[in-house]
């Protein structure tokens, strides 16, 4: 079982690495051993939400630099599992947007901490709703982007007639292929930890959970709660003065 402290001016925090993941694994512990996290800060930090870190580039950093856009310079494929959720004090990896990274491919360095709230039962029910309405979203995106040539031809001869009948026939199609696939839910488990520990359940399936803090959760409390400025950095640097292999 792989573990991994990283020591904080504001105190250690021990994370435990999932086997599930093991590409998100090596790759964090591959890291940690050449000490390629050690002087890098918290560079965001957003109370009731998560701490995030890796960015090479904060080591050192003068007060107003942007931050949050360097790495080791490659990527890691998405190991996103149904039964790695963010729950309080999951460790998860950073990466860029949909619109640019349809594969949710993690960032080789840039990671997370969730902290998040605890939810009330009805909240979850609501996000749901949510998670439903955007899976068709999504569905139709894609079904609109297949007839992208046809809508355009449309466009550019102002059938507006035509692309409403088309714009019906996508979304009708996008509902029932929703269906087939099953409207998107939270297991029992999920419910418990979001209910009980808190999290931040409209993450899930988006990014790679590759991990979860077995010590320090006071830590990570109190790093989410620091004074932030602009970028949500915080106003006095935390910064990981080493991040070191307990167990490989």
């Amino acid at each position: 079982m792989a573990k991994v402290k990283i020591s904080t001016t504001m105190g250690d925090i021990t994370v435990r690495l999932y086997d599930e993941t093991p590409l998100h694994r090596d790759n964090f512990l591959k890291l940690a051993s050449e000490g390629f996290f050690n002087g890098t800060l918290f560079h965001r930090v957003i109370k009731d939400f998560m701490i995030q870190g890796g960015d090479p580039e904060s080591k050192g950093a003068p007060a107003g630099k942007n931050l949050g856009s360097g790495g080791p310079g490659y990527n890691i494929p998405a190991e996103i599992q149904p039964t790695l959720f963010h729950k309080r004090g999951a460790l998860s990896a950073a990466r860029l947007g949909d619109e640019v990274n349809p594969t949710k491919e993690s960032s080789g360095s840039q990671f997370y901490i969730v902290w998040g709230k605890v939810y009330k039962a009805a909240e979850l029910k609501q996000l749901e709703h949510q998670m439903k309405m955007q899976q068709e979203q999504n569905i139709f995106n894609a079904l609109a982007m297949e007839r992208r040539e046809e809508i355009m031809n449309m466009r550019r001869n102002r059938d507006r007639d035509g692309l409403m009948e088309l714009q019906d026939k996508l979304a009708k199609m996008a509902m029932e292929k929703s269906k087939e696939l099953g409207a998107p839910s939270f297991t029992p488990e999920q419910v418990e930890a979001y209910t009980t520990q808190g999290g931040t359940p409209f993450l899930d399936g988006g990014y790679t959970v590759f991990g979860e803090v077995e010590e320090g959760l006071d830590i990570v409390e109190a790093i989410q709660k620091v004074e932030t400025s602009m970028g949500d950095r915080p106003k006095t640097d935390v910064v990981m003065n080493a991040v070191t292999v307990l167990e490989q």
